[in-house]
């Protein structure tokens, strides 16, 4: 899979994003690491792994090992799941490969979930034919006596083989690479540190709560690093984008250990096109030389212009567009007046305050027409990958759905279970115990399930997976509040759907691969309810990957049911807003919402209780989920007021799936 051209790498940009100042204006490239943007992070993984089996192979073939450095998270579970797959399908061996691992927790056992040890075994180790001596993770059971000098010893073993051949990194948030934080030195080794806070903020998921997770680890060092050979530093999501800018395009700085890498020779960035989305070349191409002019690389040029200089579209001018870097756009589909004007009309056209369309008798000349517009009511399905992504990021278009008469389903497609506080199981359970004495209602039953709630919190570890009847009470409590939020939008209850997705049902952070049961659960429900509109989440940089797992299940449904004839007349719309916005140049369908019905959309939020104040994976933004929601909203329609459209309180944006533009 070759990386899409630059000018074939089109990236989103959030409607509330800052323009930078210009500088440069003559520079053909800022980018300071060699760049490959893939369409997807599966392509990007792929890429990576290729290279790998190709060093594995020709190492081999001159009697030598080869030695790799690995990285864990989610990132590179993409390159392993390839590897693996090389292996059993390709008879690549591993038996010359060395492996030594970035970093560990500290303190950390080797069988808990959290450890690096445990993620290397179950996404790779135990899955090729790897020697487990040539296998090194940084030990996190050592008695802290004893750190310094095993660091020593892991330089050591890694020099011993010969030094690292290939070394893979993720970055976070804070620029880290390893456990690199910010004033990480261009020489530190292998060592102990202290973890930043971002970074425990980022890894609370994993142990359930930033109070579980560790304080220290043990991470080689930037100086450790850059002695590879060859370095693959990866990123995939809109959440990585900002660090990716600066590491890449920034000045080389010890707050961001990433930024080193501009002095390694043979260093390369690999993103994927929603990571790579603040780099000049996708955010801002026409600044680096000709650029090739498609109807929305226009609209985002036009709506970048009119924020930087602060004007209504209507109001730019052929001046404006020569000041500030557009000369080639002006000569190409100029004068201004007949640029401005196309964009104004595409994003005017945009806002639909009828998202299922007009009933016959209620249509003027001039209203925006869409795909089976003629079919009122509609059957529309929304599809929630947990049970509140609906309310958090639609809630204000699901109310408009349901009161202007359309009949609305609502799939929950994820049980949610694992986002809810222990806490909260012992208040329902406690509930459900009084009011069973209360009417006399089993009460062994209800006694033997109190005891065992109270006995098996009580002894819980940090990160430890519940119990399967602990995992039912948790679900159970988020379906109450789905229905609770759905009854404030006015859905009945017999049009929610619980499809409890089997990928989802694990206990733990980490999730099964999409089958053909989660797409077949999928397909019998639109086959039941013969959709004219589907919306699903497009909103792909949830933390764990959840809401990608549950587009791809809701497309390859769609895509399956071809044959029925309900689908010519579906249309597919693709929602976010709890993790990030669709820039204003991609909304296809913007649904103005009144001050009325974001307060209905807020009360509907709050009906899940279990996720409101502090919810247990709140992701890297630290406000609740309505509040987000809210934002989001609002800044989009003050994003249009400010482009010289109408006033709206607030705005909630759609984009139709289209198979040839939009690449999972």
């Amino acid at each position: 899979m070759k990386p899409v051209p630059s000018d074939q790498s089109p990236c989103s940009h959030s409607a509330t994003m800052p323009v930078p100042p210009l500088d440069d204006l003559t520079s053909p490239s800022r980018e300071k690491i060699p760049v490959s943007i893939y369409p997807h992070a599966d392509n990007a993984c792929q890429a990576v792994a290729h290279q790998i089996a190709e060093c594995i192979r020709q190492r081999a073939a001159d009697g030598k090992p080869c030695v790799l450095g690995l990285a864990t998270g989610s990132t590179p579970v993409g390159i392993y799941d390839e590897l693996v797959r090389l292996h059993q399908e390709e008879q690549l061996s591993f038996a010359n490969v060395f492996t030594f691992n970035l970093d560990e927790y500290f303190p950390m056992q080797p069988h808990e979930l959290q450890s690096y040890v445990r993620f290397m075994r179950e996404h790779l180790f135990d899955l090729v034919d790897i020697p487990t001596e040539q296998t090194y993770v940084p030990d996190g059971t050592l008695p802290i006596e004893q750190v310094a000098d095993y660091c020593k010893w892991y330089e050591d073993e890694i020099k011993k083989v010969g030094g690292i051949d290939i070394q893979l990194l993720g970055v976070g948030r804070s620029g880290h690479v390893g456990f690199n934080e910010p004033g990480s030195s261009v020489s530190s080794r292998t060592r102990l540190i202290t973890l930043d806070r971002v970074t425990r903020i980022d890894a609370a998921s994993d142990f359930f709560g930033q109070e579980h997770v560790p304080r220290r680890a043990i991470t080689m060092g930037v100086g450790t690093i850059l002695e590879a050979r060859k370095v693959f530093m990866l990123a995939f999501g809109e959440h990585k984008a900002p660090i990716v800018k600066r590491a890449v395009e920034g000045e080389i700085n010890s707050a961001i250990a990433a930024s080193f890498l501009q002095d390694h020779p043979q260093a390369q960035v690999v993103l994927d096109t929603a990571a790579a989305a603040d780099l000049t070349r996708c955010e801002s191409p026409w600044l680096l030389g000709p650029t090739e002019w498609d109807e929305t690389t226009v609209r985002k040029a036009v709506i970048w212009l009119a924020r930087r200089v602060d004007k209504p579209i209507l109001k730019l001018t052929d001046a404006d567009y020569n000041e500030d870097g557009l000369q080639d756009l002006l000569a190409d589909r100029g004068p201004a007046y007949d640029i401005n004007l196309a964009v104004f009309r595409h994003l005017q056209g945009t806002i639909v305050g009828w998202p299922g369309g007009k009933p016959a008798h209620a249509r003027q000349p001039g209203d925006r027409t869409r795909a089976n517009s003629d079919v009122f009511p509609k059957r529309v399905i929304i599809f929630s990958p947990h049970p509140d992504d609906d309310v958090i990021s639609m809630g204000g278009t699901l109310i408009r759905l349901v009161d202007q008469q359309h009949e609305v389903h609502v799939a929950y497609q994820t049980s949610g279970n694992i986002a809810v506080f222990d806490d909260d199981v012992i208040r329902f359970t406690e509930f459900v115990s009084e009011f069973n004495q209360h009417f006399g209602v089993g009460p062994e039953r209800t006694a033997e399930l109190e005891a065992h709630v109270e006995q098996y919190l009580k002894d819980k570890l940090a990160g430890q997976i519940d119990s399967p009847e602990i995992q039912t009470i948790k679900g159970l409590i988020r379906r109450g509040e789905a229905r609770a939020g759905c009854r404030c939008c006015n859905v009945p209850k017999e049009r929610l759907h619980f499809m409890d997705l089997p990928f989802y049902e694990t206990g733990r952070v980490k999730k099964k691969p999409i089958s053909d049961e989660d797409i077949q659960i999928t397909i019998d429900l639109l086959n039941e309810i013969r959709p004219h509109q589907i919306y699903a989440a497009g909103d792909l940089s949830d933390p764990h990957g959840t809401h990608r797992t549950c587009l791809t299940a809701v497309l390859k449904a769609f895509d399956r049911c071809e044959a029925s004839d309900w689908h010519k007349d579906c249309e597919v719309w693709l929602y976010r807003g709890a993790w990030q916005e669709w820039g204003p140049e991609e909304i296809e369908m913007a649904v103005p919402l009144s001050p009325s019905e974001v307060d209905r959309k807020r009360i509907a939020i709050f009906k899940h209780e279990s996720q409101k104040d502090r919810a247990l994976f709140p992701g890297a933004d630290a406000r609740e989920f309505w509040k987000r929601a809210e934002d989001r909203n609002r800044e989009t329609a003050e994003l249009y007021d400010n482009l010289g459209l109408a006033e709206y309180e607030a705005i909630e944006g759609f984009v139709r799936w289209d198979r040839d533009k939009h690449v999972l």
